[in-house]
């Protein structure tokens, strides 16, 4: 990839790229109701999963794979068949007119810029989590789509479960009573050793490393950076958005929330000796203000379960605890405690889910696939997935300044600390520069 292609000649306003989206929007129609023709931009570890769940679908087409890193892009090539076009710089790619959608599976720090430049090119955009780097592009992503009038789903995938939708309904209609507390964990017990030690390198031959880093501070090369393990480095990404953006959005969705009003994070490396400059151990709590508090760790030096029969998140009412994963959900009766009735206020429930052996990855881009025929808005909406995103930045940023962080949803601001609102975004190296 090369960074000599001028933006400004890629896109020069707002205006003229809401004409290219107006002027491109019959032709990608027509191609929809056919077959949709696909891009996709990171064709890595994410990448691969996302072009093997759109191979089935046979209304769509793979034609071009963009890439940094030429195994990657060698290797999804050959899993697609025939001859898809290969890209390293991905404006290259959106300049073409003949491409319907665009999936993005790149490193966190790149989904704002090509999001964006996608939806100014009049592309639909399928974007994988976390949806954003920072707080202040989220808001710019969403503004690009409603500007553009672009399909953008967020890959947060459990949103396209029957299950979970289920699960909504009953929680919201006080089927367990009164939530006052929701949580979820990422565990995994990397003791002693984590992702170890590397020193840095010249970058391989076959990586465009300085186009990898893109928007952030340039460095010397590190293999262990990437092409994956940059989820461990706090200037790339980290588990709270990894990891938790997944468990935000799903319980945000299923408490019928939009927003929180504080959070507050504490953690460490306690017990994981790597090169890693996140937490292994960390819990954050975040309170919303109708009155609930949703709670997400990072167990990285203890793989134990949390809890029972494989769930993956709970939710706890006045007249029941739910817990829920991919083969079902239950439903524990409360009881009454001190100074109240001791009988239980629910029946037990036990239900298998209705979702079977569905891959939700497949279901979630066959949503998007419908909603770029239809144009309506899809399951995991770019706007939901920028209120979900902000939930893990917002921890992130209450560990880094190590601060209870008040929140004005409304306006998009800390109220206190003020001085944490200076990392809601950052300066991008040139030179990018959001379009």
């Amino acid at each position: 990839m090369t960074t000599e292609l001028s933006r400004r000649e890629f896109v020069k306003t707002g205006a003229a790229a809401a004409a290219i989206a107006a002027a491109n929007h019959a032709q990608a129609s027509d191609s929809a109701n056919e077959r949709v023709r696909i891009g996709v931009i990171g064709t890595g570890n994410r990448g691969g999963q996302l072009i093997s769940a759109t191979l089935p679908h046979k209304d769509a087409e793979i034609v071009a794979l963009c890439d940094v890193f030429e195994p990657h892009l060698e290797k999804e090539a050959e899993k697609i068949g025939g001859s898809p076009d290969r890209y390293s710089d991905y404006r290259k790619m959106l300049e073409r007119d003949d491409i319907d959608a665009v999936l993005i599976a790149s490193p966190d720090h790149w989904h704002a810029l090509q999001t964006i430049d996608a939806c100014n090119a009049g592309k639909d955009v399928y974007v994988e989590k976390p949806m954003s780097f920072t707080i202040h592009e989220g808001r710019r992503m969403v503004e690009a789509a409603r500007r553009s009038e672009r399909v953008v789903q967020v890959g947060t995938h459990r949103r396209s479960s029957k299950m979970y939708a289920e699960i909504a309904e009953l929680v919201q209609s006080g089927g367990i009573g009164k939530v006052t507390a929701l949580r979820a964990y990422r565990i995994s017990n990397m003791a002693p050793d984590g992702i170890g030690f590397k020193e840095d390198s010249a970058a391989p031959d076959d990586l465009d490393w300085d186009m990898w880093l893109g928007p952030r501070p340039k460095r010397a090369y590190n293999a262990n950076i990437a092409p994956y393990r940059f989820r461990w480095w706090k200037d790339y990404s980290s588990q709270m958005t990894n990891w938790g953006v997944h468990y935000f959005d799903l319980l945000r969705w299923l408490a019928g929330e939009e927003a929180i009003a504080s959070c507050s994070a504490h953690g460490g490396k306690f017990a994981v000796d790597d090169q890693r400059d996140i937490p292994d151990t960390m819990e954050a709590t975040f309170e919303f203000a109708s009155g609930k508090l949703l709670l997400f760790g990072q167990y990285e030096a203890s793989g134990a379960p949390m809890f029972p029969g494989g769930a993956e998140i709970e939710i706890r009412g006045t007249n029941g605890a739910l817990y829920a994963g991919a083969r079902g959900y239950t439903i524990r009766p409360e009881q009454g405690g001190q100074f109240q009735d001791a009988d239980p206020r629910m029946e037990e429930v036990s239900e298998k889910s209705v979702d079977g052996n569905a891959n939700l990855t497949q279901e979630h881009v066959r949503n998007f696939l419908d909603c770029i025929k239809s144009r309506e808005k899809p399951k995991a909406d770019v706007e939901d997935g920028h209120r979900s995103t902000t939930i893990a930045l917002l921890g992130n940023i209450a560990l880094e300044t190590k601060a209870r962080i008040h929140w004005d949803a409304d306006a998009e601001r800390i109220t206190s600390p003020e001085s944490a609102n200076e990392l809601l975004h950052y300066e991008y190296r040139a030179p990018w520069a959001l379009g």
